[in-house]
């Protein structure tokens, strides 16, 4: 009896061929299978790094108020946006304390307060001065040039100047100095500490803006910036950022015993 048949009276197939379908079953089911979304998925986090941007700016311009309720159908209209992108650009803003969403009821701008932006201020100089340091230990001959054309530019050469102008200036200076310091996780602490503060200049801040000033501190610096000076750029931060603070709680006081006005 022939042993090329199996009970069943079938051929017996070789274990070559067996391996080689094996083989491209598989193939075929893997082509079948559907691909991750890569690009989809780029694409959505570019969109809602633009939102964020967008919802960020018009939060530190006032262009959306302290204690103003925002509504996420109306967001997407406005920025031209989906919904996803939204959503998830309203809840990064929420983690840097910017909004407050607030379920069955909407998202709120946070309304900050003198108290909380001093607390902001003294944070800045933990932070700043230590980027300081930093920035005067690593800095570049390029990089501390660039730092020093930003301390003498966008302040209007020490006349007055718009708001707007001023924090461009502004935080253009601060974000090239924690650039140049190195570390990312203390840059971007700084970004948002410095970014709650931008929305203080609009607010209350502008009483207090004096751009010869500031432009005289961002000089100092940059110049201890370049000369490798880290105690020194550090201390230049902290005597910057207390300038503010005295300035602010100066304008605060004088609001205080001012008198209220007579119905």
């Amino acid at each position: 009896m022939a042993k090329a048949k199996t009970r069943a009276g079938t051929k017996r197939t070789p274990a070559r061929k067996r391996a080689g379908a094996r083989k491209v079953t598989r193939k075929v089911a893997k082509a079948a299978m559907p691909r991750p979304p890569r690009e989809k998925s780029r694409k959505s986090g570019s969109l809602t790094a633009q939102a964020y941007e967008q919802i960020k700016e018009k939060i530190l311009t006032l262009h959306f108020l302290p204690g103003q309720y925002l509504n996420e159908g109306a967001l997407c209209e406005l920025l031209g946006a989906g919904r996803t992108p939204v959503h998830q650009a309203l809840q990064r803003l929420e983690l840097e304390g910017l909004v407050e969403i607030m379920p069955r009821k909407g998202v709120v701008v946070q309304p900050d307060n003198f108290a909380e932006i001093l607390k902001i201020l003294d944070s800045r100089v933990t932070v700043e001065a230590e980027l300081a340091r930093n920035a005067a230990e690593h800095a570049t001959t390029e990089d501390a040039r660039e730092l020093q054309r930003l301390a003498s530019e966008g302040y209007g050469n020490g006349q007055p100047t718009e708001v707007d102008t001023f924090t461009r200036a502004d935080r253009a200076f601060h974000a090239k100095l924690a650039e140049m310091a190195g570390n990312p996780v203390l840059r971007d602490f700084a970004r948002t500490l410095h970014e709650r503060s931008i929305r203080y200049w609009y607010l209350h801040l502008w009483q207090t803006m004096n751009t010869k000033a500031t432009a005289g501190e961002h000089k100092a610096i940059a110049d201890m910036v370049a000369k490798g000076d880290g105690a020194g750029a550090a201390k230049a931060v902290s005597r910057h950022i207390e300038s503010l603070r005295e300035r602010l709680t100066r304008v605060q006081s004088a609001a205080q015993r001012r008198p209220l006005p007579s119905r």
